[in-house]
């Protein structure tokens, strides 16, 4: 499951050179070493798995527009796993919630997208995001989730705003906008303040 991961990041940064590849390396090394030093034992497994699986579609999603399916589904059965296994004794009423978290943000999600659909008459959020927000309810609690959705708006509004600015990027209405790269992150970094809380 992570090889394939790891498999769909390796060709992102192909022909990038030796800088790319270095700060793959890096990014990769913190996410671990950040997932385990916060969430000690098998939850910081968990969590660094999330990290590579939340890397590889963020990666995939702003070179390509997609999320792949697969990544998805890693990530949804890796955080149902981790649900079962982070708290056994309370796994019976423990998934149903994660469960529950999941079909509410993707509805969520989906319902955007359909707004947006009437309102413009074009996608402003693929399938894939409404799929990666379903990841997001089963690895998040509640107050977490709206942390994550908010660091991938401000995050994305951000780094499209300053690339406005410099010239690189002209945004108008009809600007594509791989919204994957910014929420796969956040889902990571959700977790970890998640996690990090839960600890103090």
């Amino acid at each position: 499951m992570l090889a394939r991961s790891i498999g769909k990041i390796a060709p992102a940064f192909a022909g990038r050179g030796m800088p790319a590849s270095l700060g793959l390396g890096v990014v990769i090394i913190a996410a671990v070493a950040a997932s385990v030093v916060i969430a000690p034992g098998l939850r910081g497994v968990f969590g660094a798995a999330l990290a590579l699986l939340m890397l590889a579609i963020a990666v995939v999603d702003a070179r390509r527009f997609v999320i792949p399916n697969e990544l998805t589904v890693a990530a949804l059965a890796l955080g149902l796993l981790q649900v079962a296994v982070d708290a056994p004794e309370a796994a019976v009423p423990a998934l149903p919630w994660a469960l529950a978290r999941a079909a509410m943000l993707a509805l969520l999600f989906l319902a955007l997208r359909a707004l947006y659909w009437r309102w413009r008459g074009r996608e402003g959020l693929g399938l894939g995001d409404v799929k990666l927000a379903a990841v997001a309810g089963v690895w998040l609690d509640w107050p977490a989730i709206p942390v994550a959705i908010e660091i991938a708006a401000l995050t994305a509004l951000a780094v499209y705003a300053t690339g406005h600015i410099l010239g690189r990027r002209r945004i108008h209405a009809a600007t594509r906008l791989p919204f994957g790269l910014f929420l796969a992150p956040a889902v990571w970094l959700a977790w970890l303040l998640q996690s990090w809380l839960d600890a103090v």
